[in-house]
């Protein structure tokens, strides 16, 4: 898991606890939650997966994030 490079919407490389924020409002499946644009992520786990993380906010727990969608803080 060492060698995958995660990097956010601008070309910044991502690591396990960064802090991101959301450059766009996303919806959330599966519950009728909608996260707004700017709204700061912080601990940010790696999932193995190059385009996406892993995080909690403070209305949904267990969050899967494209990495499209944030920016590091």
């Amino acid at each position: 898991m060492s060698d995958i490079i995660v990097k956010d919407s601008n070309g910044a490389q991502l690591n396990e606890g960064d802090s991101v924020t959301l450059i766009k409002d996303l919806k959330v499946k599966g519950t009728s939650e909608t996260i707004k644009r700017g709204t700061l992520v912080k601990n940010i786990r790696l999932n193995g997966n190059a385009g996406e993380i892993e995080c909690n906010t403070k209305q949904v727990k267990g969050l899967v994030l494209r990495t499209e969608f944030v920016k590091k803080a």
